[in-house]
């Protein structure tokens, strides 16, 4: 635009809009308008009759907005021009300008432009590593266990925070003799959203397990979907989660070291259609990612007849909610570790919900799917809790940091270690990053789970416990001890500091099970130059690293 608005792709006019958060009748107040409601002053000196003083829509069927046989009316989220003190004023572009050239079959102008600056030869997209890279060949990693006598299967069930991402690396190090890892099943509920998987396959692939299977959970909460068009659903508990700093944009990418991980071979499946979660059925199926009841049952198929499965759960308990209501399923469950909870024994005992002030005392993964952490808990399955108050026993960063910094320098420590200064110098300097060190918490489960020896000393006690889930979000997810209609749960109460950071630093350490390709950077020069590896894209490798 010159400095008259005008632009030579569009019709410019400055025009008084905004965005509508109500609908009519404006400047009647029923309880739903958070600006205006209770309010002598409306919030952001809005006006009193104007677009923003009606009714807020209230979740996606509200009975306010749905004329029967016609077209909702609710118009939250839309722009519209108006006048007075709650518009502003903003110059639009109110329609593309036709061709001068009236011959050209492109009847835009900014077509052209378009698609003169697409064909550019500067910054040129590479659209896959086959072009950019001349020697690249995707290699899977399938460890050689003939020989190993397997030690306990464990399904590990996360939601993709940075303090999941180091138990996994830690579950990938116990000798398989101990853990024998049978799937990951991924609970897009909590920290981080369902794509971040791809970050697992690099992690698995990176570790030399590309065997290991990957399901997604459930996209929303339990009761949380809607019941007509399931694609969709809302976000009472999950929009607890911070989207920004400390939050999505950083679990998402894995707070920027993402991009330091091998690329791991995605493993997808072929199938789309209505059966699977899509929106609709299709001719032409596009690859979705397996889903956790898919990975479930092919992890009960490759049981040996009489044994079970020990979970490890580190996330909202979404998955495992609905594989507790399944007979067939739960029966072969040996026990449950479940890592979170709270069970507060004074007035100042809070737990770590922060962005939700009004409720004190619930853990994070309770509170993000509370109707699945109250089903779990009221299931038949055994279950050991690894509270946040003893979480918080071991969540100090300079020792962990300290004694990673002692020990031998394997790719997976370096990038833990890199991950873990990472958080610690966040913490430090911005306050959005004050909750850093729940995460470095969720790494105790994983190394209790794997403490065939019992190097830890761990105290446990067990108590009649409950989890709230009434619907009010000031006490969703709270623990509480009830004596007369708890489920007896093992709650580990203490730990042994010095020994869990000493186990977890020379288990990162140790060169047995060690990563296979170190990092993206060495792919890279892989990729690079000639290789004498088999044409063979599929690669059976030594279990002992």
């Amino acid at each position: 635009n010159n400095y008259n608005g005008e632009n030579e792709f569009a019709e410019m006019e400055y025009m008084n809009i905004t965005v509508i958060t109500s609908n009519k009748p404006y400047g009647i107040s029923d309880g739903s308008n958070p600006l205006f409601d209770g309010l002598i002053v409306p919030k952001f000196n809005l006006q009193k009759g104007g677009v923003h003083s009606g009714h807020m829509q209230n979740g996606l069927r509200d009975p306010l907005c749905f004329v029967k046989g016609g077209k909702g009316k609710c118009q939250d989220g839309y722009t519209k021009e108006v006048d007075g003190p709650d518009s502003v004023r903003v110059l639009v572009a109110t329609k593309a300008k036709p061709n001068r050239d009236v011959a050209s079959s492109l009847d835009r102008e900014y077509f052209i432009r378009f698609l003169d600056v697409l064909n550019q030869p500067q910054q040129a997209g590479r659209y896959n590593f086959t072009t950019q890279f001349p020697y690249y060949k995707e290699v899977t990693y399938k460890p050689d266990f003939h020989n190993k006598s397997l030690g306990k299967p464990v399904v590990f069930d996360m939601d993709m925070s940075a303090g999941d991402f180091l138990a996994l690396f830690y579950l990938l190090k116990v000798p398989v003799e101990v853990i024998d890892l049978k799937a990951i099943i991924v609970s897009p509920t909590g920290w981080a959203n369902a794509a971040t998987i791809d970050i697992i396959y690099d992690i698995l692939h990176m570790m030399g397990r590309d065997d290991i299977p990957v399901g997604r959970g459930d996209v929303f909460a339990t009761n949380q979907t809607d019941p007509i068009f399931s694609a969709v659903g809302g976000c009472k508990y999950v929009k607890a989660i911070p989207h920004g700093s400390g939050g999505y944009i950083d679990s998402d990418t894995l707070y920027g070291l993402a991009r330091d991980l091998p690329r791991g071979p995605r493993r997808y499946t072929g199938e789309n259609s209505v059966k699977f979660g899509a929106p609709r059925d299709t001719d032409h199926p596009e690859l979705r990612q397996p889903l956790a009841m898919e990975v479930w049952e092919t992890v009960l198929q490759t049981l040996k007849p009489g044994s079970n499965v020990t979970v490890l759960t580190n996330g909202p308990l979404t998955s495992l909610a609905k594989v507790v209501s399944m007979k067939n399923i739960s029966s072969r469950i040996q026990e449950v570790y479940v890592v979170g909870g709270h069970i507060s024994i004074s007035a100042e005992d809070k737990g770590n919900v922060f962005s939700v002030p009004s409720n004190q005392y619930a853990e994070f993964n309770m509170f993000l799917d509370p109707l699945a952490a109250k089903t779990v808990f009221e299931s038949d399955v055994n279950i050991t809790l690894i509270p946040l108050s003893t979480q918080r026993r071991v969540s100090s960063f300079a020792t962990v940091i300290g004694t990673l910094l002692k020990t031998r320098k394997t790719p997976e420590v370096l990038f833990s270690q890199h991950l873990l200064s990472t958080l610690d110098r966040l913490k430090q300097i911005n306050n959005r990053y004050h909750h850093m060190d729940t995460f470095l918490g969720e790494i105790l489960g994983a190394v209790v789970l794997a403490d065939k020896s019992l190097t830890l000393k761990p105290k446990f006690e067990v108590k009649p416990i409950k989890v709230l889930a009434s619907g009010d979000e000031s006490s969703d997810g709270k623990i509480v001890v009830d004596e007369k209609n708890g489920k007896l749960v093992r709650i580990l109460s203490n730990v042994d500091e010095n020994a869990y950071y000493n186990l977890y630093a020379n288990k990162l350490g140790d060169q047995y099970q060690s990563a296979k390709i170190a990092s993206f950077e060495e792919q890279t020069r892989n990729w690079s130059h000639p290789h004498d590896d088999k044409t063979n894209q599929e690669k059976s490798v030594p279990s002992n690293g």
